[in-house]
């Protein structure tokens, strides 16, 4: 249990206390340690959820969705400029360090295929797969690059609270336009016509095959972040079916999505996706394989304990990626 005020001093705990968070991107705003007054100087509402922990060091109980959702909404006031975030309720709350981590690792990737310069402005469009109802995605690709960007999801009230941050933020209002995903089982297809272009995909794919799958991971990382054993989990992140869980997991999901990229070879740059679970690699890139991709990587993440990585992929060979470039940017 975190207590107010609580001082104990780290050095006689034996255990080094870390100033920086290395293990994310050089760009990342978060590599240092949360700055509470800053934070609740934006949204006071996270003061009640401020606490010392048994390093003497301030932080909250990030299993505690409240808290969170608090923490979010002050990050994305403070340093993505935002003037309005929320979400519903029982919606994911995005881990912003992570998905901030994803966002720079992407433009890396783009700058990969442009002598090694980050394309910034709007004339970089990005088709954000699975937008949410945080739109995080969207939001800090813009405020970090100036990019635009298509949102799509299939949940209609996930865009509904999307279209209430975007309206609400008039630096996003010209920026990002969403779309409406009908079929469930498409994932690029619907949303996205062949006469258009993007230099990016991005997409957080659902982890799960199942809702009990979830439950049990969700279970696990509760009675970690406790510290003891909990059998029904509050999810810290939130999260509904469609964000957790869907047929099949996350590797038929990226599956799906690189058979459907094939047929949009010339209508991107870079497809790229989280991918969770290392086991799911050899799958994935053999199946990248079968369609032909021209050139793919592989890009480590972290966050914490927790490793990821990103998979991207492009039909284009050099001269034609070279060509890409001078045509768009």
């Amino acid at each position: 249990m975190l207590k107010k005020n609580q001082n104990t001093n780290p050095k006689k705990s034996g255990k080094k206390v870390r100033t920086e968070k290395t293990e994310l991107h050089p760009r990342s705003k978060h590599r240092g340690r949360y700055d509470f007054k800053k934070l609740i100087g934006v949204n006071p509402e996270l003061s009640k959820f401020v606490a010392t922990n048994s390093f003497g060091i301030e932080t909250i109980d990030f299993s505690n969705p409240a808290a969170v959702i608090a923490l979010n909404t002050a990050i994305l006031i403070s340093d993505y400029r935002l003037d309005y975030w929320e979400i519903p309720a029982d919606y994911l709350c995005p881990p912003i360090p992570g998905r901030a981590d994803y966002i720079h690792h992407a433009a890396d990737l783009l700058a990969s295929s442009n002598k090694g310069k980050i394309p910034t402005g709007s004339k970089v469009k990005v088709l954000d797969i699975g937008t949410g109802s945080s739109c995080i995605f969207s939001v800090i690709g813009h405020q970090e690059y100036d990019w635009s960007f298509i949102g799509t999801d299939i949940d209609k009230i996930a865009l509904e609270s999307a279209s209430k941050i975007i309206a609400r933020n008039p630096s996003l209002t010209k920026s990002i336009e969403l779309r409406f995903q009908s079929n469930p089982r498409n994932i690029i297809y619907g949303v996205f016509m062949k006469e258009e272009c993007v230099d990016l995909t991005i997409c957080n794919p659902p982890f799960h095959s199942s809702a009990e799958e979830s439950i049990q991971a969700s279970t696990r990382k509760i009675s970690n972040l406790k510290g003891k054993k909990i059998n029904k989990p509050v999810l810290n992140f939130g999260g509904k079916n469609n964000e957790l869980w869907c047929e099949g997991g996350e590797l038929k999901f990226v599956r799906d999505m690189i058979f459907q990229s094939k047929q949009f070879s010339h209508a991107c740059l870079w497809f790229t996706t989280a991918v969770s679970k290392q086991s799911n690699l050899k799958s994935i890139t053999d199946t990248l394989k079968r369609v032909n991709a021209a050139g793919v990587k592989t890009i480590p993440t972290a966050q914490g304990n927790k490793t990821g990585r990103i998979v991207a992929w492009t039909f284009l060979n050099k001269a034609e990626q070279e060509s890409w470039v001078k045509k768009r940017w």
